[in-house]
């Protein structure tokens, strides 16, 4: 059959969405006519592209949707949820959470909702933006005092050296018994209803697909693991790959709106945010 349209799908070139998308990369989804191509960029990179509508389908950041909501919808499913766990501070001594407090921290990005959790956290820092596979030699080097990990570095901090102050995931969950909410699938809505529903059932299918024949997908998902061996790989995917990712569920909704909602109550996101799910 001849695709009748092709969509662009984005997302980071890491494990875990290499693993949610690997049904649809490798042709084990029934497309319905729709061809499908793939672009891998870091998600600063394509938070920032969403807020121009450069994209029709894109991972990005909870954080980032409050700058979004009014051309995009987030798809019911392909979370990152944090639960009890997520982005991690870390420097090179041992020290509290206190330590965080003036510190000069690298950040890896200024819409991902690693940052905008720990301004929730301590609103008194100095942040240096940088890319986040720059983040732990920055540290390394004291070129800055601490850093915020995403990714795999969340995992694999302690190998270089590193010690950990905070666990931004675990320190949501006391506050709110929520998840923290870290990435979404978002869908432009000038596709219109019967399209975007199409798009979001195949999406669905091939995050349903990657976790029903996980070895498969696993294998696909360690091209992308960054030195993970494929045990810290699985571990890494588990963590962001999960029930949550088929779907938010009330819980994931309602966390959802409360993270966005203290943003703006914290001054950090300037207006109220109206988070709307695609059916």
């Amino acid at each position: 059959m001849k695709p009748t349209r092709t969509i662009t799908v984005a997302h980071s070139p890491d494990s875990d969405d290499a693993f949610m998308f690997y049904a649809l990369a490798e042709g084990k989804v029934n497309t319905e006519g729709l061809a499908y191509t793939h672009e891998l960029q870091d998600i600063e990179t394509l938070n920032q592209r969403a807020r121009r509508q450069e994209l029709e389908v894109t991972a990005v950041s909870i954080h980032a949707f409050a700058y979004l909501s009014e051309h995009y919808a987030l798809l019911p499913h392909g979370a990152s949820m944090g639960d009890k766990y997520g982005p991690r501070v870390v420097g090179r001594m041992k020290r509290g959470p206190d330590a965080i407090r003036g510190a000069r921290i690298a950040v890896p990005g200024p819409l991902t909702s690693a940052y905008l959790a720990l301004r929730l956290f301590e609103p008194d820092f100095e942040a240096v933006f940088m890319p986040f596979d720059t983040i732990e030699d920055a540290v390394l080097d004291g070129t800055v005092d601490l850093g915020l990990l995403i990714h795999e570095g969340q995992l694999t901090f302690g190998e270089r050296g590193l010690f950990m102050l905070l666990d931004l995931g675990a320190w949501w969950h006391e506050e709110t018994k929520l998840p923290l909410p870290l990435g979404g699938n978002v869908i432009r809505k000038d596709l219109g209803a019967d399209l975007i529903a199409m798009i979001s059932r195949h999406l669905r299918d091939s995050i349903a697909y990657g976790l029903t024949h996980r070895r498969a997908a696993l294998d696909h998902a360690m091209k992308y693991a960054r030195g993970l061996d494929r045990g810290q790989a699985d571990t890494f995917v588990g963590m962001y790959v999960n029930e949550w990712t088929l779907d938010y569920g009330d819980a994931g909704r309602a966390a959802v709106q409360l993270f966005l909602q203290r943003g703006t109550e914290a001054g950090i996101i300037p207006h109220a945010v109206t988070v709307e799910f695609a059916e």
